[in-house]
């Protein structure tokens, strides 16, 4: 399985594409529509799906124009699809516009989804946003955490329906069940591990008490 980053938009997002062979998910197409499309057939690629962790404009700003040729379903969490069908509503000031979309497929946590050739636990884990999910591979040691957990730091919780201790018991979650050598995979900054960050994340001092 191979995992390739593409730093997106003004706020450098992390886009993800998944892959082992020929089939791939796409995690977060947040801009740039044009240049992750490219590489998806650089690479000869076929997406098979398009995995949000979350709505925030900066993740998904791109789903539109990829899903549309590609038809590849779109799989949301299900407490935000309407926040993906109205991006523009939900946009800071001076970004955008963006392109809506109506979900296609929703999530809320528990699910198994098994999308190319890869069975991706969907990991409910709210906090930066009232419906976020992660997405772990458990086969690979693997989890996509959109903005709940970064290299050194965590998801804010400044942004509407955002909550400091509901994002910490997100990630209180991720550090009991999955193991210390697990690659976090963020929305943004470099990848890091479960194991690194409960050592060495200030922000995460609390959850050892």
């Amino acid at each position: 399985m191979t995992a390739r980053c593409f730093t997106v938009g003004p706020l450098q997002e992390n886009c993800w594409i998944v892959h082992e062979g020929e089939r791939a998910v796409v995690v977060d197409p947040g801009d740039e529509a044009p240049r992750l499309t490219e590489a998806v057939d650089d690479l000869g690629l076929t997406t098979e799906a398009i995995l949000l962790t979350h709505t925030h404009f900066d993740h998904v700003g791109a789903v539109a124009a990829l899903a549309r040729p590609t038809g590849a379903p779109v799989y949301c969490p299900e407490l935000e699809t309407d926040v993906l069908a109205d991006i523009n509503r939900y946009t800071f000031q001076g970004f955008g516009p963006f392109e809506s979309y109506e979900a296609d497929e929703t999530i809320a946590g528990g699910e198994r989804l098994e999308l190319a050739g890869l069975d991706i636990d969907v990991i409910f884990t709210p906090g930066h946003s009232p419906g976020h999910v992660s997405f772990s591979i458990p086969e690979h040691d693997i989890v996509l955490s959109g903005d709940v957990l970064f290299a050194g730091s965590v998801g804010r919780t400044d942004l509407p329906g955002a909550d400091h201790a509901t994002l910490l018991s997100s990630i209180a979650a991720l550090l009991n069940t999955l193991p210390d050598e697990t690659r976090v995979l963020p929305g943004h900054m470099g990848a890091t591990t479960l194991g690194r960050e409960r050592a060495t994340n200030p922000f995460l001092h609390e959850l050892a008490s």
